[in-house]
């Protein structure tokens, strides 16, 4: 239920601030949005997905098809697409994706530690791979059937 408060009772509870304490600029922000992987790891991870679905369409193609491929073409591309435009969003930062020599050197920061260049590559590509070797297989599989 509620219930009415009379202004007396809010005024010895409330905390009153001063108006330029509110409204006080805030520090600027930094952020990192590039994931420190360079832009090459992330091309073929894109590269990869759009793969699968092009191996897909082809091996299994029909008239039928068409829009589903074009959804999962479009959504791979949205997925990857806005991340890709969130690391040129404003606010600037001075972070940019890491140079593939820069990657090569310092490695990346994940929760568990720093990993080396082939170690972070290979936990970012297995899984497209993974699923791209798949396609392959039913592909074949598929083709070998008929």
């Amino acid at each position: 239920m509620a219930e009415r408060l009379p202004r007396q009772l809010i005024a010895e509870k409330a905390i009153v601030h001063d108006a330029h304490e509110i409204l006080a600029p805030r520090a600027p922000t930094t952020v990192d949005r590039s994931f420190e992987l360079p832009t090459a790891l992330y091309a073929i991870t894109v590269g990869l997905f759009l793969g699968y679905i092009g191996l897909m369409a082809w091996g299994f193609a029909h008239p039928e098809m068409i829009l589903p491929v074009a959804i999962f073409v479009l959504f791979v591309c949205a997925g990857f697409g806005v991340p890709a435009l969130w690391v040129r969003m404003q606010p600037d930062t001075a972070s940019k994706p890491k140079s593939w020599s820069r990657f090569q050197a310092e490695g990346v920061m994940t929760l568990t530690g720093r990993l080396k260049a082939n170690e972070a590559a290979a936990q970012v590509l297995v899984m497209p791979a993974v699923l791209f070797l798949w396609g392959v297989a039913a592909v074949t599989i598929a083709a070998l059937v008929r």
